[in-house]
């Protein structure tokens, strides 16, 4: 092979005023190179060492904590400015001669817990925030620190209050295409009513009472004064506007303009406190409106936890033990609240107090069970204003379920009974209630205002019931399972009273608002033809809404509709 020659080789040369890789626009920024990069990095040294095996190390941690999470611009380009490194020195290592003091333990088991910004320089950094890492330890106690850079704080809290899922209930009665919508009322707009209204007259009082058995009231929670709840077959009415004779009997008479029940009237005074959807069925026949309801409807149960943050779910929203969802306790609700009022109280014929009239809707022939104690007031309230023409009353049918001895005076107190039950305080849907067998005797005003909290509308319409009733005490009654996995059994715990005036005030229920919602209503109807109209609360938004129904509807619905009240089994 004949030498090259050096002329050769400066003729292979280029010509160009540079060598090297060729340059393009891409990597050049004013005919120099350059290696993209971002704002965002931190430019702390002209030249990183570092670069390599050794950034990993514990010593660099601390310096990238903060960094680890963003992405770095021009992170997939090749590095113009690398080097290969000889093979040599990757076998090359440092030794580190430092003494390590071996820190002292605290806690049993020998595992040291950090909290705040965590450990400086330790190894587990780059986890990710939140999440929890386990310390060994030499005791059976297991530990955790907390892997957070930050240690919680200032972070956003991810998964709380904005990113909860939004539920998806079931209206309570589904809305057809021939029914029109006239009006739409956001519960902000019923907030702003009030109307003052006076305490309202007694037309007629019908039924009977027996007297309230007072050791209910010893020692609510004390072990001694748990009973067992019992099922006693009585017979008890619940009766809907349009089906009570002597209701007609008062509309004939013309003795007020708008006719309804206090179980009706409750849940319209307390619309804007309600949670699940309702609805109700509005007749207007001439100048006179009757606020009735639909056979088996959602007014007729009890709710368990309506109002609570994290109210009970569905089984189809994941909820697997069935027995605590809403509608099962719903059931089992209701059935308490029909039995443990008969329970509490004294049968007797010799000692009860007798209305001047019968009980309206209880046939000895055609019954086979004694009637319940139960006493029905109508009484009338005037919700007229001074500019109105006419005057525009309202009768309402009132319950009351027992009588008492005043202790002092000697003369009888009117009561309305009803019950709270505690399904298991540690199960989803509890709301965060105290365990009611341990807390109930100490801790009393904490348990009642959670209840208060996670039940408020229910116990809201409870209370206005008993004003309208002009009753003088409401007995609320703790009913809690005997086993938390057994809905058939159930313990009453004890029995606490109070005024409804007082007990109102307590929970910020304002009547005059409640009376602004019935006249705003009234005069919503009244300003509309003659015709059935119905109300329904939309099941997910706090939404109001009227719609004008044929006059058939519901009435086919009746053989096939959900029975008013179940015969339970005996517990």
């Amino acid at each position: 092979m004949a030498p090259i020659s050096l002329e050769s080789i400066v003729g292979t040369l280029p010509s160009t005023d540079s060598w090297g890789p060729p340059t393009s626009t891409e990597t050049t920024l004013n005919g120099v190179p350059y290696a993209p990069f971002s704002k965002a990095d931190k430019l702390g040294r002209m030249a990183d060492w570092t670069e390599g095996k050794d950034r990993d190390r514990a010593g660099r941690a601390q310096y990238n904590r903060n960094y680890r999470d963003q992405q770095a611009y021009g992170a997939g380009v090749p590095n113009l400015f690398d080097i290969e490194k000889n093979n040599d020195e990757a076998t090359f290592s440092v030794v580190d001669n430092t003494r390590t003091v071996r820190s002292r333990g605290f806690g049993r088991g020998g595992g040291t817990v950090f909290r705040g910004r965590g450990q400086r320089g330790g190894p587990a950094q780059r986890g990710a925030r939140g999440a929890f890492q386990r310390v060994p330890g030499r005791g059976p106690q297991q530990q955790y620190e907390s892997r957070s850079g930050r240690g919680g704080r200032g972070g956003r809290r991810f998964g709380w209050r904005d990113d909860k899922p939004q539920r998806n209930r079931d209206a309570s009665v589904n809305v057809k295409p021939e029914w029109t919508m006239l009006e739409e009322i956001d519960f902000n707009r019923l907030l702003k009513l009030n109307l003052e209204t006076s305490d309202g007259e007694d037309l007629d009082s019908y039924g009977f009472l027996y007297y309230y058995d007072r050791q209910y009231d010893k020692q609510p929670g004390a072990k001694t004064s748990e009973k067992k709840l019992t099922v006693v077959e009585r017979a008890a009415y619940n009766v809907t506007t349009s089906h009570d004779p002597i209701v007609n009997d008062l509309a004939e008479k013309d003795e007020a303009t708008i006719f309804t029940t206090d179980n009706i009237l409750s849940m319209l005074m307390c619309a804007p406190r309600s949670v699940y959807s309702w609805d109700l069925v509005i007749l207007r026949q001439g100048n006179k409106l009757f606020i009735d309801k639909r056979e088996g409807s959602a007014l007729d149960m009890v709710t368990v936890n309506e109002n609570a943050a994290d109210a009970p779910l569905e089984t189809s929203e994941g909820n697997k033990d069935s027995m605590n969802s809403p509608g099962s306790l719903m059931l089992e609700a209701t059935h308490i609240n029909n039995v443990f009022p008969i329970q509490v109280v004294t049968e007797s014929d010799a000692a009860k107090r007798d209305m001047p009239n019968d009980h309206p809707f209880y046939n000895p022939s055609e019954e086979t069970d004694p009637p319940a104690s139960k006493a029905y007031k109508y009484r009338r309230f005037d919700l007229s204003l001074e500019r109105d023409e006419e005057p525009l009353h309202l009768i309402v049918r009132t319950e009351l379920d027992a009588v008492v001895k005043n202790t002092i005076s000697g003369d009888d107190q009117f009561l309305t009974i009803h019950a709270l039950n505690e399904f298991d305080s540690k199960a989803q849907g509890a709301g965060g209630a105290l365990d009611w067998r341990a807390k109930l005797a100490s801790q009393r005003g904490a348990v009642v205002a959670t209840e208060m909290k996670n039940n408020s509308c229910k116990l809201a319409r409870w209370t206005t019931q008993a004003i309208l009733a002009r009753a003088d005490q409401m007995k609320l009654g703790f009913v809690s399972r005997a086993n938390p996995k057994d809905n058939n059994h159930h313990i009453v715990l004890g029995v606490l009273g109070y005024k409804p005036r007082e007990f109102a005030a307590q929970m910020n229920l304002n009547l005059a608002n409640g009376w602004g919602i019935v006249r705003t209503m009234a005069d919503m109807l009244m300003g509309r033809g003659e015709g059935k109209y119905v109300l329904v609360k939309d099941p997910n938004k706090p939404v109001l809404r009227l719609y004008e129904v044929p006059m058939n509807t519901f009435e086919e619905e009746v053989e096939d509709g959900l029975p008013v009240q179940e015969e339970a089994d005996d517990e």
